[in-house]
């Protein structure tokens, strides 16, 4: 946990290998990014320092639609990435939300430890992420990556 306490996170040891979970987060997002039955639609992900992240989730009913914009800070292949929404493309402020972050590590035998995770400036508004739902949410996230790593790590799958 983050020193200030606003941090909420979900780990997970993988029964896969990281570089199979690497592929699953950036060749395949829109199978894993949100829980089912809700869908993912990439408009632009810019996966290095200071390029756009931009998606639209949708709900089974039709909730969602708006743009998720942000910005990634930090990415290092295979290791981490860490993006925020209080930046648009151009370092555009706006009202931010979070700090978000997922991270790889080797985990021996095959596994991967992932992390994901965000921070966020006060109480309140960890307080109104967790309420949202976000323990359940990343977990089932964590789990449908896991799923789709797995399947990238069988012999003859893309």
């Amino acid at each position: 946990m983050h020193e200030d306490g606003h941090e909420l996170a979900v780990e997970r040891l993988m029964d896969v290998p990281r570089e199979a979970v690497w592929r699953a987060y950036t060749q395949h997002l829109p199978e894993w990014f949100c829980p089912r039955p809700w869908t993912t639609e990439i408009v632009e992900v810019d996966l290095r320092p200071g390029g756009r992240s931009a998606l639209i989730l949708r709900g089974p009913n039709g909730e969602g639609g708006d743009v998720l914009e942000g910005v990634y800070l930090d990415v290092v292949p295979g290791e981490k990435v860490v993006f925020t929404d209080a930046f648009s493309v151009g370092w555009v402020p706006k009202k931010p939300f979070m700090l978000g972050f997922f991270t790889f590590a080797d985990a021996g035998d095959g596994k991967t430890l992932y992390r994901a995770g965000a921070r966020h400036w006060d109480a309140e508004t960890k307080a109104q992420h967790e309420t949202m739902g976000f323990m359940d949410g990343w977990a089932k996230v964590a789990e449908q990556l896991e799923e789709v790593a797995k399947g990238l790590a069988a012999p003859g799958r893309d």
